[in-house]
């Protein structure tokens, strides 16, 4: 298999040669056969192994068989312990997604302060193959078939066209060791359910499974391929680049028989994610708008226009200072004294002056904000719930305002009030805030 994998190497990804490399080794068989072919064709190679600390005594054990692999071998070595289970409960992770964002996250740090050129990771045919069943389970577009790239960005998989029998067929008939991982015998990942279940099926099925597998994985590229050709073609027709915005015109892009997916096409390096809204914003009137975390998309007139989010817009906050009555900006606000209480609406809200904080401020709501919802006595709620269970799209979350005093909520505008600041029979200044679309 050497002069398989170095004729491989030659032919899909030559320009490793003569590179720094960083091989992340766990211990189990995928890195070390990786590890022990790259030390066979002499690379210049070092070793990165992460201790997720999730398997106790077991974890250390991997980290101690890697680091003696690396001293008997002269092999450079980084490692790296990680507190798992608490990153993925601080942020509110699976054990998986933070194991993940931990290693990578780590990697490209040691890409840059050490000076390699690429990390190399063991990923094989049969995890390319368990990522096209979740991801098909799941449901997903063609790219969600196309399986695990070779390359992404800095990181690069060489033994992708190998199976896992083949991999510890190699081990064997080289007298490679390696660790078992107990972990996946178990059947609590969905990944080891179908490693453990179904692609055995498959595989009695039929035998050569895996190679038809293979060549299925490079049709669907070679049709991704393909649809991306049109779709940069079709958009030198409809869009027009002006400095940093894009321009879709929206008469030509109709006229397309499927021009949704040519948005997806078109949008979906940008971070978007509300599909439905998009597709709608078609048809709305000028001025609705559609955000991604860092791009907004914006209807106007007969053209769609995708434009960058300044850093300034997402923070920005307007004051209300005590003495004002009247504010335009960012919304038509007015604040006013009040006798009594009168019924309050979605745009009117009374409350007692005397608890507020001045200057006010009108924000947009961030991740993470907490409120005490009107009647529902002084039980927090996240601002992020509240539009769940209103069933916001993600336009109206997105122009959705908040008026804060001191950095607590007084009203999501518009939509609810908070309890710490409503009125009570003891109130001396009551004062009422309205709004107007």
């Amino acid at each position: 298999m050497k002069s398989i994998f170095q004729n491989h190497i030659d032919k899909e990804i030559p320009y490793l040669k003569q590179k720094k490399l960083l091989l992340a080794v766990s211990g189990g068989l995928d890195s070390m056969v990786l590890l022990h072919l790259f030390q066979e064709l002499s690379y210049d190679i070092a070793i990165a192994h992460c201790n997720f600390q999730l398997r106790g005594v077991e974890s250390f054990g991997d980290q101690k068989f890697v680091q003696d692999y690396a001293e008997a071998s002269g092999i450079p070595i980084f490692v790296t312990q990680f507190d798992t289970e608490a990153f993925a409960k601080d942020y509110k992770l699976s054990t998986q997604v933070a194991a993940r964002e931990l290693r990578y996250n780590w990697f490209y740090e040691l890409l840059e302060t050490e000076k390699f050129d690429y990390i190399l990771t063991a990923h094989h045919a049969d995890d390319n193959l368990e990522t096209f069943l979740i991801n098909l389970t799941r449901g997903t577009g063609l790219e969600g078939l196309t399986g695990i790239p070779v390359q992404n960005d800095r990181v690069i998989r060489p033994l992708l066209f190998l199976s896992r029998q083949e991999i510890e067929n190699y081990a064997k008939a080289n007298d490679i060791q390696w660790r078992e991982d107990s972990s996946n015998a178990s059947d609590k990942y969905v990944r080891n359910k179908i490693r453990h279940h179904l692609i055995p099926v498959l595989k009695e099925l039929n035998p050569h499974f895996m190679n038809s597998f293979l060549k299925t994985e490079g049709y669907l590229q070679e049709s991704l391929a393909m649809v991306e050709d049109a779709a940069s073609m079709v958009f030198q027709q409809v869009a027009i680049e002006k400095e940093n915005q894009i321009h879709f015109d929206l008469n030509q892009l109709l006229q397309l028989p499927n021009y949704q997916s040519y948005l997806y096409q078109w949008l979906k390096d940008y971070g978007f994610t509300a599909w439905e809204d998009i597709y709608d914003l078609v048809d709305s009137q000028s001025g609705k708008q559609v955000f991604a975390t860092d791009f907004r998309l914006l209807k106007d007139r007969d053209s769609l226009i995708l434009s960058p989010i300044d850093d300034s817009e997402k923070e920005i906050e307007f004051l209300v200072n005590e003495n004002e009555t009247e504010v335009n900006i960012p919304l038509n606000m007015t604040f006013c004294k009040a006798a009594d209480i009168s019924v309050a609406t979605n745009k009117t809200i009374f409350v007692d002056a005397d608890q507020l904080v001045f200057p006010l401020v009108i924000r947009k709501w961030k991740t993470g904000d907490i409120f005490l919802p009107f009647g529902m006595d002084g039980k927090s709620k996240k601002v992020s719930k509240l539009f769940k269970d209103e069933k916001l799209s993600l336009i109206e979350k997105e122009n959705t305002w908040l008026l804060c005093s001191d950095n607590q909520i007084v009203w999501v505008i518009g939509i609810r009030a908070d309890h710490r600041f409503r009125t009570s029979n003891t109130t001396k200044n009551i004062l009422r805030i309205e709004f107007e679309n």
